[in-house]
């Protein structure tokens, strides 16, 4: 499995989840591609690793990505379908339509680290697919987010596709044993027999608010509650 790190952050962001999988029995790499700056080189460099990996290691491979990291995971997935076993995504705005779904002062910073004017950020945005790639596909949120706005992390839920909310920080999502119980759940899941992941059992309910489903009204905007 390939975790990616989310925008600013490099794999030491990812040690602590990247641990937790390794004790459980999952082998978790590194991107090993320096700060996430979100960049066209950056993006290109992902492709790369990503391919040979997959000339490397025969079985499909799990993508975690977390914030940015997580845009990306999917569109690898578009692009590497027959490879991808599935893709979690952690607090990922990959159904942003422009800069407005961020923190504003994220999206400054984003404008100084990736070289990307307003207008080229709008176009990247708009450019990634909306719809969820032809794998299982698992979207976990939080609405105490804080960086980028709820709305704009949810799938379109389907036949593999699902949303998890959770509570949580934008940053420490990585960190969160909510998170951890979800991507471990998802994880044991045999390949080709996905199915969604059952909040109502034992405890869960507890601890998992019921999720929201993707839909029209989702405006996309990060000052909406």
């Amino acid at each position: 499995m390939l975790v990616l790190p989310g925008f600013t952050a490099g794999d030491e962001s990812t040690v602590i989840l990247r641990r937790f999988l390794s004790r459980v029995g999952y082998q978790a790499l590194p991107w090993q591609l320096g700060q996430n700056t979100g960049s066209y080189d950056i993006q290109e460099q992902l492709v790369k690793r990503f391919y040979t990996l997959t000339r490397e290691h025969e079985r499909k491979i799990t993508i975690v990505g977390q914030s940015l990291g997580g845009v990306f995971a999917r569109e690898l997935a578009h692009q590497f379908a027959p490879h991808v076993r599935q893709i979690i995504t952690l607090g990922s705005p990959f159904s942003s339509s422009g800069p407005e779904t961020t923190n504003a002062l994220v999206g400054r910073l984003f404008r100084y680290m990736s070289g990307m004017d307003q207008d080229q950020m709008r176009e990247q945005m708009q450019r990634f697919p909306k719809q969820p790639p032809p794998v299982p596909c698992t979207a976990v949120y939080s609405k105490s987010d804080g960086v980028v706005h709820w709305s704009a992390c949810l799938e379109y839920s389907g036949e593999q596709a699902e949303n998890i909310e959770v509570v949580a920080s934008h940053s420490g999502m990585a960190m969160n044993p909510a998170v951890f119980h979800v991507i471990a759940d998802r994880l044991a899941l045999p390949e080709g027999k996905w199915q969604p992941f059952n909040r109502n059992w034992g405890w869960r309910s507890l601890v998992f608010p019921a999720p929201e489903r993707k839909s029209p009204e989702h405006a996309n905007c990060y000052s909406r509650d």
